[in-house]
């Protein structure tokens, strides 16, 4: 059985723990490898050789760290179909979903490259008699990321690529679910030239998890998961001083107007909530039929189902492979009997999935609820699934009001081809990612990526300029060099 361990110090690590957890292939259920599980001892070798490499990285200029992040993420697209497969083979999304994932991680790398201008500071001459004032922007020290198993290569690279271009050391906790792809990350950097105990990866659970926000030595922790792991990131990070960055659930709304062009909108509808098996944070789990538009929505929402091909990665014609694993799964289906349970109308039923050859996978197909209301489970929780619930409503104040009044706020989109209706909905929605005629309104690199209410924790969204500015310290300097020597104290406030 091959053992997933550490990656400490630019190498191998074994450790010295011998707990290990099963990891299986989605599509078959079987085991394939197994993950460590760090202790006490190798999470202090990990923030030992982490202090240890900062004391030196951060010295490096900014010009310096560029070079190697350029040669990373070269290094990066010339193995980007390696990387792919090792997110597919554990995680079950398709190769062409987990390409394109990967490519969006790389683009934050590309955007860390630029970390020369990013850290330029700002100066202001007199700003009293022969006194200048500048601000530069410096390294925190050790920072941690906590990542989900949903995105195992783009999410770890919305964190370290631009914590590690500012100057910090940087250990990575990866999902117990999916760890091998963030090894493999780790390694093309040291192969990029990035000095040993810059990056680090600590294989984990919870043990660890608590680890990192209990330490002293570790100064911000960055999180993508779910809200009540968010919440208790936020809240324990915080106990010890820590910054902190915690994305949590999602439940986004796609707002069709009666004007909207269904063939695109139906198209966008596909692949945002059956996309990855619905467990994306921006998928659209929540359809929102304005007037009349409802019953053709459905309807051509329910046709495409039953042409989705449902199939393990490894065949190039699935539009969708199955959930990470038994457990989700069977919690997925809790939530399909839950919905019919309180009332609405199911569609299209994903359960009791079977797929020849594959009988033990984590498999599911497409379901569609109608006639969704406000207070059913379906609605009010995230599902993290292929299940699509449409929500009718008589008019655009209303389709507003249910967007702002969930906890959630993530995403949320809008299908109309009124552009007073754009503008306002992109004015007036209280989500921190709004699309206009786009399904995922993911931002791109050299924007930030956060949601608002119950979907963030935190100061500061990822990546973009808010990740520069949450993975480093502001510093001002005031100065006067006086031409003479001067004395006595003043005593009052400095006017000029």
């Amino acid at each position: 059985m091959k053992r997933i361990n550490n990656y400490l110090n630019g190498k191998d690590f074994a450790g010295t723990s011998k707990s290990t957890l099963p990891v299986y292939n989605p599509a078959t259920g079987e085991v394939i490898s197994e993950v460590v599980l760090s202790n006490k001892d190798d999470f202090d070798k990990a923030v030992e050789v982490s202090n240890k490499s900062f004391q030196d990285w951060s010295r490096k200029t900014p010009l310096y760290r560029s070079r190697i992040i350029s040669k990373y993420k070269d290094l990066l697209e010339s193995n980007k179909e390696e990387l792919a497969k090792l997110v597919s083979e554990e995680h079950g999304k398709t190769l062409e979903d987990a390409k394109g994932s990967v490519t969006r991680g790389i683009e934050v790398v590309e955007f860390a490259s630029g970390i020369p201008h990013l850290l330029k500071g700002e100066f202001s001459q007199n700003v009293g008699t022969n006194i200048d004032s500048w601000s530069v922007r410096q390294p925190l020290g050790i920072c941690a990321g906590i990542t989900p198993f949903n995105f195992p290569a783009m999410v770890p690279m919305w964190m370290y690529p631009v914590s590690i271009a500012c100057g910090n050391s940087f250990i990575l906790k990866p999902s117990e679910k999916d760890p091998s792809c963030s090894i493999r990350l780790a390694e093309l950097f040291s192969e990029a030239g990035l000095p040993d105990g810059v990056f680090n990866v600590l294989n984990g659970d919870k043990e660890v998890v608590n680890y990192i926000l209990q330490s002293k030595d570790i100064a911000s922790v960055s999180f993508v998961g779910s809200t009540p792991v968010a919440k208790y990131i936020y809240e324990e990070s915080a106990k010890s001083g820590k910054r902190v960055q915690a994305l949590g659930g999602a439940k986004n709304h796609l707002v069709v107007m009666p004007d909207a062009n269904l063939d695109q909108t139906v198209d966008g509808i596909m692949g945002a909530a059956y996309g990855s098996a619905g467990e994306r944070c921006m998928a659209v789990s929540v359809a929102v039929a304005v007037g009349n538009v409802a019953d053709d929505l459905v309807e051509r929402i329910h046709s495409k189902t039953q042409n989705l091909k449902v199939l393990p990665w490894t065949d190039n014609q699935a539009d969708m492979g199955p959930l990470i694993s038994k457990e989700h799964l069977k919690k997925v289906t809790d939530y399909i009997a839950k919905g019919v349970e309180e009332g609405a109308k199911l569609v299209a039923d994903g359960r009791n999935y079977k797929l020849q050859g594959y009988e033990n996978g984590y498999f599911i197909g497409p379901s569609l609820f109608d006639n969704v209301s406000k207070d059913m489970t379906i609605y009010k929780e995230e599902i993290f699934g292929p299940v699509l619930s449409v929500v009718r409503v008589n008019s655009y104040d209303e389709a507003v009001s249910l967007v702002n009044d969930h906890p959630f706020g993530n995403g949320a989109s809008v299908y109309t081809q009124d552009g007073d209706v754009a503008r306002d909905f992109t004015t007036n929605v209280k989500i921190g990612m709004v699309g206009v005629n786009v399904p995922i309104p993911v931002p791109m690199a050299f924007h930030s990526f956060g949601g608002w209410k119950n979907s963030l924790f935190g100061a500061h969204a990822m990546h973009g300029t808010e990740g520069v500015h949450f993975f480093t310290k502001l510093k001002t300097t005031t100065s006067r060099w006086p031409t003479s020597i001067r004395s006595g104290a003043e005593y009052k406030m400095p006017t000029n």
